[in-house]
């Protein structure tokens, strides 16, 4: 028997408690089974754009994030099938299993989901929850399956994060106790995005 799904996919690097309240936002509001972070291996739109965290440091984070909280898990699908990281085929993976999959996606990403690898394809297999997001207005998505989800404000972004770490600015509000140590005990450095 297939379950509802949620997918929430990313390159989470680093990921942050904004991520963790959209995922069960998102779970609730949907009524879904399980939703998962899904962590990419290598993120195509921004490879080459930006030194990214390594894949096993961002899953390892990701669990962390996630390992107190109920039907939110960390996936390492991406990571696992190794090269790009294309949400489609981690669709069609769940897809095959029987799952009902809903795309968990900011406002901020939605307006370009058709700019992702075999988006038409993508359209046909899930539905799109849209979660607000501070600044973003929700694109009208013409053929796709969408939903608005309203989200309590988190102005937190991991690129925010990533420029303030660079520039040695305290953040720990916006991560949790375990990514905090894990960030420390791994000496994980960011360079700013504005580079």
């Amino acid at each position: 028997m297939g379950r509802r799904i949620g997918l929430f996919g990313g390159t989470f690097d680093p990921p942050h408690l904004g991520h963790l309240a959209a995922a069960v936002t998102a779970k609730e509001a949907l009524d879904l089974d399980e939703v998962l972070l899904v962590v990419a291996h290598d993120p195509w739109q921004k490879s080459g754009q930006r030194l990214i965290t390594g894949a096993q440091h961002r899953l390892a984070m990701t669990e962390l994030l996630v390992e107190d909280t109920d039907g939110i898990e960390a996936s390492d699908a991406e990571i696992l099938r190794g090269g790009e990281s294309y949400m489609i085929d981690t669709a069609n993976d769940m897809c095959r299993q029987g799952h009902e999959i809903t795309l968990i996606v900011g406002a901020d990403v939605a307006g370009g989901l058709e700019t992702w690898e075999r988006w038409d394809q993508l359209r046909q297999l899930v539905r799109v929850a849209v979660l607000d997001r501070p600044g973003y207005v929700s694109p009208s998505l013409d053929g796709w399956l969408m939903e608005r989800v309203s989200v309590e404000p988190k102005n937190i972004s991991s690129s925010e994060l990533r420029d303030q770490m660079s520039e040695g600015a305290s953040i720990y509000d916006s991560l949790s106790a375990s990514v905090r140590s894990y960030i420390d005990d791994h000496q994980l450095v960011w360079e700013s995005d504005n580079n």
